[in-house]
Parts: structure tokens; C-alpha cells; sequence
């Protein structure tokens, strides 16, 4: 194997994961009250190279097995801009979306059948404002920014999990959303923004893809985000047009950048610095990964 985008033995790190991944995560503590609430997760979800870097795998379970297992998830994928507000269908095994291209059939027969998420639909549809209501897509499955790091996290896809839709490029929208869904945490389901730190693949070279070289415009953005949230500077974050290194180059398009501000807004405080929890580069970008309480 020359790389993870040329693997010998296609999701063979993910195959090798499962045995005891699963048997981990099926003793894993289910959430109770007592825990109060879960932490608001931002994920660089990767694609289906996650499947083949072990080490990210790895990192992405134990940050899981670290939490108590949720009574539910819900999603923002950088992979469903929709206004108004949309939540993929809740029924139980649910076909995933393969919204990817150019990889071997392997990935597009990789299934997930999480359980019914009906009960949890009904909740989040509650808990947004009239003027921002949500309806329930009637098919639509989660997509390779959901299924890909959950099918890691949550390997027996034994938990409810659903998918809201990017309604806005606006930070403060964003925020406010995020504020919406704060007392889901309270309530044992993990939410969670899901894009990457940087997303530059129009500019990405054979040598970024294949030796690990980091791009100056992705290196710079990734200390610039680093260094903002970590000061818990929301201002600056949503400035990123104007204030942020590296653009257009590390985000040509938005939208993997974004989702981070519904974790924000589903912090305690949106000001908090966060708990950096995945660091690093897979082909020049950036997979860093947060948590906020």
C-alpha cells in the first residue's frame, strides 16, 4: 500500500478494527441522567480513507469510548445544504447516501442500520422555533459525513442517529441553531458538526495525496482556527472570510467549515475555549477535531 487512497486490501484497517471495537463498545456504559450533559462535538469526518488509516480510527473510537454511549445523535454534515431545515428519515436502517466518488466498490456496499429515530425526531422538531421549523425528509439517509465517523464511534450502530441539514452559511444563524439543540445534551444525545478543518482538494497535488506534504494555506488556517478556539474567540471564527489565512485555498466552498458553529452554539458558553481532541493531516488537510461542554 502506497497510501491510504491505494490500500491493499480496501477498508482493511476498518476490518480489522470491528472484532474488538464491537465487543468494546457493547460493554460500553449507556448514558444516564447522573452524567449530565454531553459534550457538543466538531468532527473532521474524512471519507472513505478513514476506513484504511488505522491510527485515525483509533483515535476517533477512544475519543467515544471516553463518553458514555448516547441515547441518540444528531448530525450537521457539511454534505446537506437545505433551507428550510430538513432531518433525514427516522426509520429504522435507513439506506445511507454514498455521495462520493471514484473509490472502489467496496465503499458504496458498507451499510449501517441504526434503530428507529422517530422518538428523537419529534423532539428536535419541538425544540426549534416556529419560525425555523424543520421537517422530516421522507427517505434521505444519512450521508458520508455522518455514516463514515459514526460507523467508527458507534461500530454496532446500535444508536439512534439523525441528520439535520445546513439551512445557512451565516455564522450567527449557525449559532443560534446550535443554541436551540443545547438541551439535547442534557438529555444523553450527542450533537455533533461535522465537515473538516480544511478543504481544499481542488489544490491538493499528487505529492499532498501520497507523501503527507502540508500545504502552507492549509497549515496556516488550521493554527489560525487552533489559535481562536482555543481563546474561545467566536468573533474572529466568524470572520474567517476576512480575517482567516489561507482562503480561499483552505475552504473554497464553506461548508465543511461551518458545522462548527452549531457545536459552538450548543456550548454551555460559546466563548469557552474547547477541548482539542484530533489533530494532524490526512493528505495536506486539516483532521482537527473538538469538544466543548
Amino acid at each position: 500500500m502506497t497510501s491510504i487512497f491505494d490500500p491493499a486490501v480496501p477498508a482493511g484497517a476498518f476490518d480489522a478494527f470491528v472484532p474488538d471495537a464491537a465487543r468494546a463498545s457493547r460493554a460500553q456504559r449507556a448514558w444516564v441522567p447522573d452524567d449530565g450533559p454531553l459534550p457538543a462535538l466538531y468532527i473532521s469526518h474524512g471519507a472513505p480513507p478513514l476506513f484504511d488509516d488505522a491510527p485515525w480510527i483509533r483515535e476517533l473510537f477512544s475519543w467515544s469510548q471516553d463518553m458514555p454511549k448516547p441515547r441518540g445523535i444528531l448530525i450537521v454534515s457539511a454534505h446537506w445544504e437545505s433551507a428550510p431545515m430538513m432531518l433525514s428519515a427516522s426509520a429504522a436502517a435507513t439506506p445511507l447516501v454514498y455521495d462520493f466518488g471514484g473509490f472502489h466498490p467496496r465503499y458504496y456496499q458498507m451499510t449501517y442500520p441504526t434503530p428507529d429515530a422517530g422518538a428523537l425526531a419529534r423532539r428536535v422538531a419541538a425544540i426549534l422555533p416556529d419560525r425555523e421549523p424543520v421537517h422530516e425528509h421522507p427517505h434521505r439517509g444519512l450521508d458520508h459525513g455522518a455514516w463514515v465517523p459514526l460507523k467508527v464511534m458507534y461500530p454496532l450502530g446500535d444508536v439512534p442517529a439523525l441528520q439535520l441539514s445546513l439551512p445557512t452559511h451565516d455564522p450567527g444563524r449557525l449559532l443560534d441553531i446550535g443554541r436551540r439543540l443545547r438541551p439535547l445534551r442534557d438529555e444523553g444525545v450527542l450533537v455533533i458538526g461535522s465537515g473538516f478543518m480544511t478543504h481544499g482538494l481542488p489544490f491538493l497535488t499528487r505529492e499532498m495525496l501520497t507523501g503527507g506534504a502540508v500545504p502552507s494555506w492549509s497549515a496556516d488556517f488550521d493554527a489560525w482556527a487552533a489559535d481562536a478556539l482555543n481563546r474561545g474567540d467566536v468573533d474572529t471564527l466568524a470572520a474567517y472570510r476576512s480575517r482567516a489565512p489561507g482562503m480561499p485555498y483552505a475552504h473554497p466552498t464553506v461548508d465543511h467549515y461551518i458545522p462548527l458553529f452549531i457545536t459552538l452554539g450548543a456550548a454551555e458558553r460559546e466563548d469557552q475555549p474547547v477541548d482539542t481532541i484530533i489533530e494532524g493531516y490526512m493528505a495536506g488537510l486539516s483532521r482537527r477535531s473538538f469538544q466543548v461542554n
